[in-house]
């Protein structure tokens, strides 16, 4: 079935810019519908596949603004197998595609109307059925705390209220174990650890994002910006946004993201731009406001002047 997808979606990248090319004319998701019609009696696909590609295809070319996406294949691409509700029935722990079963794991009951899915191969060769569901919005809290938050290499989250998360580079403490079977040329170990540090890390940003959601009204958090390096990759900042955002809905937590130009060398009590600047500024941690004498803790003031950006501006 992944080989199927795999060739569907070479079709519409071959065909789309062959279009491109030709006649000047960017096929649409509709266009392409029209063009697969019938295809699930040759492929092994629901006909509801066909179209969860094709409108995939078309979101993905637009984003790039690309005529022409990466071919799929089974060497460089993982299994995706696109579903729409009425493409699948679920039976207790066993769930339906066409005509063949799976039995799945059910870690936990299905909440909500399921609006999509798919089915998901990762790097060790697993497959994960993953489903979409529409629920009902909560009201908003009207009871907890507002946060500012500053995200840091060192110190990943510091909160304005002093409170401190910090985490391992997980990045450093394998390296050795991964240079070592990656050495031995064991491929499939070297996916294994890589896999293991992925889901360590995302583990640990679930359970920080949870407790702090749970604790607040409103999350405001400076919109971080930073060249792609290591250990930025490592501290998965976007990722904490992200789980954040959508945290928050579930919860009936209002959640901003503001500008945080300045915030580090800002004083949060009198707002003069006194504290350390640029890279020789990065080492100094602790620093006094030569305005109005106060000490301040360099990502705590950071939080502090995020979460006053945050309340202070109309949206």
């Amino acid at each position: 079935m992944a080989s199927a997808v795999n060739f569907t979606w070479n079709y519409c990248n071959d065909t789309s810019f062959n279009a491109i090319r030709n006649f000047s004319k960017f096929l649409s998701e509709f266009d392409l519908n029209n063009l697969m019609a019938g295809s699930s009696k040759e492929l092994p696909l629901h006909s509801q596949t066909f179209q969860s590609i094709s409108k995939e295809y078309v979101a993905r070319r637009k984003q790039s603004k690309k005529r022409k996406l990466r071919w799929r294949s089974y060497k460089k691409s993982l299994g995706w197998i696109p579903f729409k509700v009425s493409g699948i029935k679920l039976q207790g722990s066993e769930v339906v595609y066409g005509k063949t079963r799976f039995k799945f794991w059910k870690h936990r009951e299905i909440e909500g109307r399921i609006k999509t899915g798919s089915f998901n191969q990762d790097s060790l060769g697993r497959w994960y059925l993953n489903l979409q569901c529409e629920v009902a919005i909560a009201e908003p809290k009207t009871e907890g705390e507002t946060f500012g938050i500053d995200l840091g290499l060192t110190e990943n989250l510091t909160l304005s209220n002093g409170v401190k998360y910090i985490r391992e580079n997980l990045t450093r403490s394998f390296e050795v174990k991964l240079a070592t079977v990656q050495r031995a040329r064991k491929f499939r170990v070297a996916k294994r650890v890589h896999l293991k540090i992925k889901n360590k890390r995302k583990d640990w940003n679930h359970k920080v994002t949870r407790e702090i959601v749970k604790a607040s009204k409103l999350v405001i958090m400076g919109d971080l910006n930073l060249p792609k390096t290591k250990s930025v990759y490592d501290a998965s900042f976007s990722q904490i946004k992200g789980i954040f955002q959508y945290k928050a809905i579930r919860h009936g937590v209002a959640f901003k993201l503001v500008n945080e130009s300045y915030s580090t060398c800002t004083c949060s009590k009198c707002l003069e731009r006194s504290g350390p600047r640029g890279l020789r500024g990065l080492s100094v941690r602790e620093w006094v406001c030569s305005n109005c004498k106060t000490l301040h803790d360099r990502n705590v003031n950071a939080a502090n002047i995020i979460l006053r950006f945050g309340t202070e501006s109309p949206t």
